[in-house]
């Protein structure tokens, strides 16, 4: 089973039933304008543990690098620094309190913009504070990390000053010359070092969240996305390992045919992955991905699993993804040398879309648990796999991800008559707006799966306002964020009592 070995419970055979809640640290409450983590975060922690929860998943916390979609990132290694606590930083002696000025940001929206301009400003001061002082153990986490930090600072340092497309940069810069790199390095030293006093500091507080997690019996889900930006530290400093041709760009961009979510898929525009280069050399980018994000978390929702067989591929310069082609990809291969280095793989397969049984049985082979979401469940919910009465014990159940709508959102915008009478005599009731995330909550928590995670949103029984992210549209998402006024008492009570009831309280 999927559970890490010392979160199992066995008696009869039987393994841990839990329960957990997906919630993004950009969507905490804060004065700062955006979620990080700090106070909240652990205030979160807490509320979990009151409400008998054991797990808490997240997005990637890697830095976006358009749009600030955290599955859109410049970095597969990098902390995103709009995630640290200026708080935090006041107590690590970085800030003076009154330095924490923040002008009024809306409470229920991030205004990124503005977020950006405001705790660029505290990254500042806190650096300045560093240069003077040094920091303990700085040296030590920048010697551990160089195998990317190197790439990822002078790449960050770069992209400030020439722009968001490494291939339109100096040649010798856009090539990686040694001469070049060497240079650029000198004359940009206190850029780069900035960069990584930021993913110093990162490290630093993600290590106090997560033993505090840990302390509360609260284990962190993260998320691995398939694809990182073009415009990215490790596409620039990797370009073997992607199709692009000799300036630099891409052949080829990823997306999957259209589906659920597109009429014309969903074209998601990162360059795609070069499998027989990668294999040639161990899989060795890959592997380290898989480690790091290992020790990051206690378990890794492993984005796009179905790319690790069939990878779509549009020819760069389409401006849907209709014209893609499934091109094959390393399969089980890749996972054996994972697995030979790593051990344990403690993952969670995402296999929704367009699945085939290539998919399935390497799911399956690999041991990894599936996802099932209960919003897919009512077309045809009598052979729906995600159905409740077709779950099976290894997988984790969702009422909705991070795409979908909320659940009532979903059911007042998107369900047609025919799915809500199909939901209505699978739960034996008309059910009103009002109640409806109530019985998913109660399908969710029933199934026979192993681990069942709730959206917040889902929880507080929220609307459309509350959705995070629209696939396919290109502006508005990711800026969700929940009031601390919401975080009320009855509800928590409430997914409490059902976690109790169906056997998954911590």
């Amino acid at each position: 089973m999927f559970l890490l070995p010392d979160a199992r419970e066995v008696q009869g055979g039987e393994s841990l039933r839990a329960s957990g809640l997906l919630l993004h640290f950009t969507s905490l409450p804060s004065p700062h304008g955006v979620g990080d983590l700090g106070p909240w975060a652990r205030a979160f922690a807490d509320l979990l543990q009151e409400a008998r929860q054991r797990f808490w998943q997240f997005l990637p916390l890697l830095p976006p690098s358009s749009g600030f979609s955290p599955y859109h990132a410049s970095s597969a290694f990098a902390g995103n620094p709009l995630l640290l606590s200026p708080e935090d930083m006041v107590e690590e002696g970085w800030l003076r309190k009154e330095e924490l000025s923040p002008p009024p940001f809306p409470p229920d929206r991030v205004d990124y913009p503005s977020v950006l301009s405001y705790k660029g400003g505290l990254f500042q001061r806190a650096y300045e504070r560093f240069r003077k002082e040094g920091a303990e153990g700085f040296e030590d986490f920048c010697a551990e990390n160089a195998w990317w930090l190197e790439d990822y600072a002078l790449f960050s340092a770069l992209s400030r000053e020439l722009g968001r497309s490494w291939v339109e940069w100096p040649q010798g810069l856009r090539d990686r010359e040694p001469g070049a790199l060497r240079r650029v390095a000198e004359e940009k030293r206190e850029e780069v070092q900035r960069e990584k006093f930021l993913q110093y500091l990162f490290h630093r507080q993600w290590g106090e969240l997560r033993n505090y997690s840990r302390r509360r019996g609260i284990r962190l889900v993260g998320d691995l996305p398939f694809y990182l930006d073009h415009h990215s530290a490790d596409v620039w400093a990797h370009r073997e390992l992607f199709k692009l041709d000799r300036e630099g760009r891409p052949l080829f961009v990823s997306g999957v045919p259209p589906d659920y979510f597109s009429s014309t898929g969903q074209l998601w525009g990162q360059p795609v992955y070069d499998w027989r280069r990668m294999e040639e050399g161990g899989y060795e980018w890959w592997v380290r991905r898989m480690e790091h994000a290992q020790r990051m978390f206690d378990l890794v929702r492993v984005d796009h699993f179905r790319g690790f067989v069939a990878c779509w591929e549009v020819p760069a310069g389409e401006t849907t993804a209709r014209e893609g082609e499934w091109m094959e990809g390393p399969g089980e291969g890749l996972f054996r040398e994972v697995r030979r280095r790593l051990g344990f793989l403690s993952f969670i397969a995402e296999d929704l879309g367009t699945i085939t049984e290539e998919v399935v049985e390497l799911r399956e082979r690999l041991g990894l648990p599936g996802m099932r979401v209960l919003q897919f469940a009512f077309q045809d919910p009598s052979s729906s796999p995600h159905a409740p009465h077709r779950h099976e014990r290894n997988c984790v159940v969702y009422t909705g991800t991070h795409d979908n709508n909320t659940v009532r959102g979903w059911f007042e915008e998107e369900a047609t008559p025919e799915v809500r009478r199909k939901f209505f005599r699978y739960v034996g009731r008309e059910v009103p707006a009002e109640e409806v995330h109530l019985e998913f909550m109660r399908l969710a928590l029933g199934s026979v799966a192993d681990l069942a995670i709730l959206p917040l949103q889902d929880v507080l029984g929220l609307g459309k306002e509350a959705r995070m992210n629209t696939p396919g549209r290109a502006e508005g998402n990711w800026r969700w964020r929940v009031r601390a006024d919401q975080l009320t008492t009855p509800p928590l009570e409430r997914l409490a009592e059902l976690t109790e009831l169906y056997g998954r309280a911590g």
